[in-house]
This record gives C-alpha cells, sequence and structure tokens, in this order.
C-alpha cells in the first residue's frame, strides 16, 4: 500500500525545446545524425516526444578528427587566458538564456520534478562554468626554485592540456553532468567530443547549440548522441587523450577496458552505496527526518550520492520508523510538472522493473517493508513509491548494491565503532551522510569514513570549487572546480642550468 500522497497536474503540450533539438554538433555546425533511432519517452506519460536519429560510426570519427584538428593546429590550447574564461563565460550566459527550455526538456524526458529540474539541474550549471571561467583566467604553474645541483639549476612545473577529451555523460543529470565535464576540459586548454546519453538526448544535444551561441572556435567541443556501440568507437581509439565518464560500475569497467588499448587516463564517476549515519543522541521528528529522506528520494532515487543506507542507534530505530511513516505520508508523488511533486518517475518502463525487482527479491528473503512501498495510484507513468526496507543484513543484495530508485535500507547498531564499519562495507565510497546533534563529534568521524565526500546535518549549498568523486569502486580522479581541471592536465617539468658568478 502506498504511504504517500500523488499529485497531478493538467499538461499541456511539450515546449519549444523539442521542436528545435535533435541535431548533432560536429565542427561548428549542426549536422542531421546517420545512426539509429533514438526514441525519446516521457516517464510520467509514457508518450513519445521524440525520436532523433545518434550519430553512424562514421560521424563519431569525424567529431573526434575535428576536436584533434582544434586541438593541433586550432586556437584553443593557444589563445590567451582571458579568451578562454570569456569564451566559458558565455557559455553560462547561453545557459541562463535558455533556462527554462533546458528546464522543460528535464522535466519531460527524465521526469524531474520541475522544483529539481529549476535549481540543482539548470541553475546550478552557470556556477559552475563561471568557477571553470576563473580557473581558465589564472592557469597553474609552479616554480621549485634553485635545486644546488651540481650543476645549479632551476626549475618550473607548467600544466599543459592534454588534448582530446571523450566526455561521456549520464541521464540523471543531463545538462549539469556534462556540463562540469566540458567545462573543467576547456578551462584546462582540452577540446571535447560529448556523448550524450540516449535516454536523455534532448537535453544533450542542446549543448550544441549552446555552443554555437557562445561562439567558441569550430571543433572546440562536438556533441554526438548514440548507444553502446557508438560509446565503444569513441572510447577505443588512440587519437583521444582523455575518456571522462559517468555511469554504473558496469559499464565504467568496460570503458577503462576500451581506452587501455592505448594507455588512455580516465576519469571515473561510478555511482555509490552512501550510508547515513544518525549519531546518538539526534533529535529524531519529522523537522529533522524528512531532510534525510529527501536526499535520496529527490529524481526518484536517480542519483550517485543517495543516502540510501541508514544507519541508527539500536534504541532509537523503532523512534525513526515511526518518524519516517509519517514522514511519507507528506511526500507528493506524481506529475513533476506540479510543484508540490518530490518523487517524479524513474527512466523507464525496464529500470522501473529493475527497482522493483530488488526489492522483491529482498522481500522473499526475509526483508520488510517498513514504510511506503508499491506504486502510485497514476493511470501512467514509471512510478515507485518512496520505499524503506528493514530486517536486513549488512551483507544482503538490497544494502550492497546501487539500484538507482526512490528505495532505502535501515539498519540498527550498537555503537559509533559499529556503525563506522557498516557505513565502510560496501564497495563504494562516494559520499557519507552524518546526522549529528554536535556537529564536532560529525567532523571528529569523518576521516575514519572511506568516502570521497562527507555531508553533515545536509551539508549545505552545492559548492562549485568543491571536488566531487569517490574512494574505491567508484571511480577515478575528480570532477568540479580546480580539482576537477587537474584531470585534464598534464604536469610540465622545465628545468634550466644556472649560471654562478664563480663558475
Amino acid at each position: 500500500m502506498s504511504t504517500s500522497k500523488t499529485t497531478t497536474e493538467t499538461r499541456g503540450e511539450p515546449g519549444a525545446a523539442f521542436r528545435n533539438s535533435g541535431s548533432l554538433f560536429i565542427d561548428g555546425r549542426p549536422v542531421a545524425g546517420e545512426g539509429d533511432v533514438l526514441k525519446i519517452i516521457n516517464p510520467a506519460t509514457e508518450e513519445q516526444i521524440a525520436q532523433i536519429h545518434g550519430a553512424s560510426g562514421e560521424q563519431v570519427d569525424q567529431a573526434v578528427a575535428a576536436a584533434r584538428r582544434a586541438f593541433d593546429h586550432g586556437p584553443w590550447q593557444w589563445c590567451a587566458p582571458d579568451e578562454r574564461a570569456s569564451a566559458i563565460n558565455r557559455l553560462a550566459e547561453r545557459v541562463e538564456a535558455h533556462r527554462d527550455e533546458l528546464i522543460a526538456a528535464i522535466v519531460d524526458e527524465v521526469g524531474s520534478p520541475v522544483t529539481l529540474a529549476r535549481g540543482l539541474q539548470v541553475d546550478t550549471v552557470p556556477l559552475h562554468l563561471r568557477e571553470f571561467s576563473a580557473l581558465a583566467a589564472n592557469p597553474l604553474e609552479e616554480d621549485l626554485g634553485l635545486d644546488a645541483g651540481p650543476p645549479a639549476s632551476r626549475s618550473i612545473v607548467g600544466y599543459r592540456p592534454a588534448g582530446v577529451v571523450a566526455a561521456i555523460s549520464a541521464y540523471n543529470y543531463p545538462l549539469l553532468l556534462a556540463m562540469v565535464k566540458v567545462g573543467a576540459a576547456l578551462a584546462a586548454g582540452c577540446t571535447v567530443v560529448l556523448l550524450v546519453p540516449d535516454r536523455s538526448v534532448v537535453t544533450g544535444l542542446m549543448i550544441g547549440e549552446l555552443v554555437r551561441e557562445a561562439n567558441l572556435p569550430d571543433g572546440v567541443v562536438n556533441v554526438i548522441a548514440g548507444g553502446a556501440d557508438i560509446g565503444v568507437r569513441l572510447t577505443s581509439r588512440g587519437d583521444v587523450d582523455r575518456v571522462s565518464f559517468t555511469g554504473s560500475l558496469a559499464v565504467g569497467s568496460a570503458v577503462m577496458k576500451q581506452a587501455s588499448t592505448f594507455v588512455t587516463n580516465v576519469v571515473m564517476e561510478l555511482g555509490g552505496k552512501s550510508a547515513n549515519i544518525i549519531m546518538p543522541g539526534m533529535t529524531l521528528d519529522e523537522r529533522t527526518v524528512k531532510p534525510m529522506h529527501l536526499r535520496y528520494l529527490r529524481n526518484a532515487g536517480q542519483g550517485c550520492a543517495s543516502p540510501t543506507r541508514f544507519l541508527v542507534p539500536e534504541s532509537d530505530y523503532d523512534r525513526f520508523l515511526d518518524v519516517s511513516r509519517a514522514v511519507y505520508e507528506t511526500i507528493g508523488v506524481g506529475d513533476p510538472w506540479n510543484e508540490e511533486t518530490v518523487v517524479g518517475p524513474v527512466i523507464s518502463q525496464r529500470h522501473r522493473a529493475v527497482v522493483e525487482g530488488f526489492v522483491d527479491r529482498a522481500v522473499r528473503s526475509g526483508a520488510t517493508i517498513v514504510a511506503g512501498g508499491g506504486r502510485a495510484d497514476l493511470p501512467r507513468g514509471w512510478y515507485v513509491n518512496p520505499t524503506l526496507i528493514g530486517n536486513v543484513d549488512r551483507d544482503a543484495e538490497i544494502v550492497q548494491e546501487e539500484i538507482f530508485g526512490p528505495v532505502a535500507v535501515v539498519l540498527p547498531y550498537r555503537d559509533i565503532s559499529e556503525a563506522i564499519d557498516i557505513a565502510n562495507d560496501t564497495k563504494y565510497g562516494l559520499a557519507a551522510h552524518v546526522q549529528a546533534a554536535d556537529v564536532d563529534d560529525a567532523v571528529a568521524i569523518a576521516p575514519r569514513l572511506r568516502a570521497g565526500s562527507v555531508y553533515i546535518n545536509g551539508g549545505g549549498a552545492l559548492r562549485a570549487n568543491a571536488p566531487f568523486g569517490g574512494f574505491k569502486a567508484s571511480g577515478l580522479g575528480r570532477e568540479w572546480g580546480s580539482h576537477g581541471v587537474r584531470e585534464y592536465l598534464e604536469a610540465q617539468h622545465i628545468q634550466w642550468v644556472v649560471r654562478t658568478p664563480d663558475a
């Protein structure tokens, strides 16, 4: 039985975002795709809203060749830092100019609630781009000073653009994930071939129009779309210098193997199974517990850093369940265009079956749905109600595997050492969350958590200058801010002999 409220709203025809999108963008101009047909289905209505041809294999080659020319012979890597910064800033301005169209595209093809699409999906992108613009204006260089030798010498370390970047983003945040890759690569002086996912292709291909309007040099950013075969063609080649990928662990492992043929360096964000440790002494009521659930329920649980493993003191376990049930009653599930909706649909019927399969197998193995569960009472759409699972072992599938849906588990712990042990007992290490009455207590345990980011009492607003990435199987390298730019740079040591007066 559902314990969440459903929301509905009359929705008109899709907006201008779908009338003017659908072209690939190669070497500075829109190009009709020559590959497979990609059908875009609105996950809330189950209606087809776009049909676009993806790239052919030959068009992948053309895009890489354009990026190669723009890097090897074009002006981008050698232009003045302020020119590069200005171009990235123009790209941020174009995102703002097309804000409403981008929001509409994300709501209609991904199913993100409009409040999330407006804020985290779109409005954060210019923040990232302007951070990259500032970094581009101030290129890195280190002076290592004098070395006595003999002979006496001096050294500097310069940082040079790696070259052509193959960037592959994910469907759940189609604009943000793509643009942090593009922005960081551009700030480093690299050129880019961006492969957008076939499940959010409309939003992805709109990036090509943003690049055109920003008047970047031809070939600096190329945008293509396609499925797995196109990804293989893009990453299995010697004329690409970096591969940046966001997606599942299974696909990321395959991408690493493809890139290894030419020893191509990779930057990867491969998901997580983040813990949310509720420390002893934390007040548990709707005011404190609801934000904890909202962190994984937004975007229907389709978020890599979603805190879906609740670790609760044994003495607070029953209280946490009671409050969670009450909170679930207040969470709107339904039409993503409704301002009250928190949980929209998952991306596809197939993915809903995957999410529900995790729950069904857990229940058959003895787990209990302790709050929520089932599907929303709506005539159409691929909805899964918020679902909280209890009575599970720490090594159960539903505790260990990334579900990518609005499903969380709750486990009791005896003391904080056991909580930390359970939090680290996963192959992933992208993020960890800690809730504490005393922030200092939470800060003190953060170094013991094997996670790339630790968010205490919700963390705060997104910081475009903070690194994002994970330990263990959650990936390689970091994105965002200066750490993200460094992933697309190569260190170059320059040394020369210094003549001393008595030489």
